[in-house]
């Protein structure tokens, strides 16, 4: 190579060099939960397969910083601040409303795709729900609105049941908004309403042992991510206090429990996914409309209504979306 020619090769790796290193640099998503990475496997699952949708890989195109707040609310605002320092395109807030409310306060500049479970415009996260305006966007899944579901078939499965028992967070946002959702639907069906609170593990402690003392014979769990992190206890609790439970999400089913029905959360991350996906590819969230869930799934445990002594009706579990056997 001539000298003339080396020298320009030089010039140009200095001058092109820098830009081509930042073009093939990986987006960084910021992925904060209120949930543990042990109990959110399929969910994540549901927002890989969302990205692979979006034309994105982890660890490929797109890399993800993760923050867990293990049922722990209080922390979500210190673990959102710390993914916000560093240089992420996205802040994805998942697990419920406090979950939201952490990212929307952690900034006003960094896109956030997030899970409302209230009304998010009521509650002025966003400015609609077909034109959020500002930075934030994502799924309305809308737990107080599916309470009412929950009661009907509670009392489908026991209609001689003059009570039921409902456990709540009264630390989560939505405490009362789910507690009045709860209590109309119940009023509705001429049912009484325990109401039942845990918000860590001590009063999910308390929880239990008010239960046995009041001889509850079957309970409603609304939906909150402590709870779906407390599955297994919640479901060892029920199955041996011969206790008929209703559940917010499958994975309650899954781990042994007797019905579910919510909002498929493996789907609703995936749809978030694709949202991050448009959001990394240039569109903007002030005008990606929040995604109403698509799917929503009832699930039977015909095992464990054996184990407890539960006849389930044939008409319940022709409406299953599943029957496990």
């Amino acid at each position: 190579m001539k000298r003339r020619e080396f020298l320009g090769a030089l010039v140009g790796a200095a001058v092109v060099g820098p830009h081509a290193a930042r073009a093939q640099q990986q987006p960084l998503i910021g992925f904060l939960s209120s949930r543990s990475a042990n109990d959110s496997t399929r969910m994540l699952e549901g927002f890989r397969r969302g990205l692979a949708e979006a034309g994105y890989t982890e660890g490929k195109n797109v890399a993800l910083e993760y923050r867990w707040a293990e049922g722990r609310y209080d922390r979500l605002s210190a673990l959102a601040a710390e993914l916000v320092a560093k240089p992420i395109s996205i802040l994805f807030a998942v697990g419920g409303e406090p979950a939201a409310r952490a990212a929307v306060a952690a900034t006003t500049k960094i896109p956030v795709v997030t899970v409302f479970a209230s009304d998010p415009v009521n509650s002025g996260l966003i400015g609609s729900l077909s034109h959020p305006g500002g930075n934030v966007t994502g799924v309305s899944i809308l737990s107080a609105s599916i309470e009412p579901k929950r009661i009907g078939l509670l009392h489908e499965l026991m209609p001689q049941a003059t009570r039921f028992g409902a456990l709540l967070n009264p630390k989560t946002p939505t405490y009362a908004e789910q507690l009045a959702a709860i209590e109309t639907a119940a009023r509705s069906l001429n049912i009484g309403i325990d109401p039942l609170q845990a918000s860590d593990d001590q009063g999910l402690e308390r929880t239990f042992k008010a239960i046995e003392q009041q001889g509850t014979a079957a309970t409603l769990v609304s939906a909150d991510p402590y709870f779906l992190l407390r599955r297994a206890e919640i479901v060892a609790f029920a199955a041996k206090s011969r206790l008929a439970v209703l559940y917010p999400y499958r994975d309650f089913a899954d781990a042994g429990g007797l019905m579910s029905y919510g909002v498929d959360l493996a789907d609703s991350y995936r749809q978030m996914a694709l949202y991050a996906g448009r959001i990394i590819g240039g569109a903007n969230p002030a005008d990606l409309p929040v995604a109403q869930p698509t799917k929503f799934e009832f699930v039977i445990n015909l095992k464990a209504a054996k184990a407890l002594g539960i006849t389930i009706p044939s008409t319940m579990v022709a409406l299953a979306d599943e029957v496990i056997e």
